[in-house]
């Protein structure tokens, strides 16, 4: 398996094509959710890709702060179906949280959590604040990781 952490700027069009397809893939048609997944975000984003050879079988997106919540935040996280149950969802939260400290050390990382997930970020040590609410249909609630020393 090979990593990449990568800019907007560094993705190669087949990146980008990879990224769209799985997050389509597993959003939209996987969770029967239409919504505009290309949101004006990614070109502020540095984007976490585990291949497997040619294939993308996970990603995330880690947006600074100020670019959607007042805080740093991970979104899109996914592991293509056929690829699960193998702990890859840890291995690509480990790997996106430790990167994204490296760009904004003792920073809090916000996260909108789908709810069905909750024990997953909590093992990881986010915590729920607020209410849960509807985010394009799915149940949602946010979540907060705080590194601060």
């Amino acid at each position: 398996m090979t990593t990449h952490f990568l800019s907007f700027s560094e993705l190669t069009p087949h990146q980008i094509y990879d990224m769209l397809q799985l997050r389509s893939e597993v959003f939209v048609v996987e969770q029967d959710c239409v919504y505009q997944d290309i949101d004006g975000h990614d070109d502020k984003a540095y984007h976490v890709m585990f291949y497997e050879e040619d294939l993308l079988i996970a990603y995330t997106r880690i947006l600074p702060p100020g670019a959607y919540f007042d805080e740093l935040s991970i979104g899109r996280v996914i592991v293509k179906q056929s690829h699960r149950r193998k702990q890859l969802g840890l291995q690509l939260m480990k790997s996106t949280i430790d990167y994204a400290l490296e760009l904004h050390p003792n920073s809090v990382i916000k996260i909108s959590a789908q709810q069905y997930l909750i024990n997953f970020y909590e093992s990881l040590g986010f915590i729920i604040f607020g209410e849960g609410y509807l985010e394009d249909g799915i149940p949602h609630i946010g979540m907060k990781l705080h590194t601060l020393a």
